[in-house]
């Protein structure tokens, strides 16, 4: 497992869990720090999947005891290069806050983070073919409401 790749995984996994740079930081740090204090000996196709369950646990009781606004930080996170991408940028945001929270999550990981099918069957509990089943549909929600909004490929 590249540690440095992952580490910048799992902090971008964590500020689309929290949208706040320093307690992603935190909380990043934090997974690592739990993971590797750990020491328990993990098949390699566990290791990522055991790495993002700590991380999913610490920002939801990071969530819990301070709720912060999803538009916090926007432009930084994504930090677009002209006003036509931020406009593009912000057009997908306000799509995908009209999935539900699993179907984010779900897109997020496997196409923001790039994880393999198995391993977010393995932190989720689904199979495959509701995992393919989900992206799907929540790929297709995602470009009827852009078309919607006057987004076309």
């Amino acid at each position: 497992m590249d540690l440095e790749e992952q580490y910048n995984k799992i902090y971008r996994y964590c500020y689309f869990k929290l949208y706040d740079k320093q307690l992603a930081q935190d909380m990043t740090q934090e997974t690592f720090l739990r993971y590797y204090s750990r020491n328990i000996r993990l098949e390699k196709s566990k290791e990522l999947a055991y790495l993002y369950t700590i991380a999913k646990n610490l920002c939801a009781d990071a969530f819990r005891q301070k709720p912060l606004s999803p538009l916090e930080d926007a432009e930084d996170a994504a930090s677009p290069d002209t006003t036509e991408d931020l406009i593009d940028s912000l057009a997908l945001r306000a799509a995908l806050t009209k999935l539900p929270q699993e179907e984010q999550e779900l897109l997020f990981l496997r196409y923001v983070n790039e994880l393999p099918l198995a391993a977010i069957c393995k932190m989720t509990g689904m199979s495959r073919f509701a995992i393919r089943r989900r992206l799907a549909k929540a790929v297709r929600q995602l470009k009827e409401t852009l078309e919607k909004e006057g987004y076309s490929e």
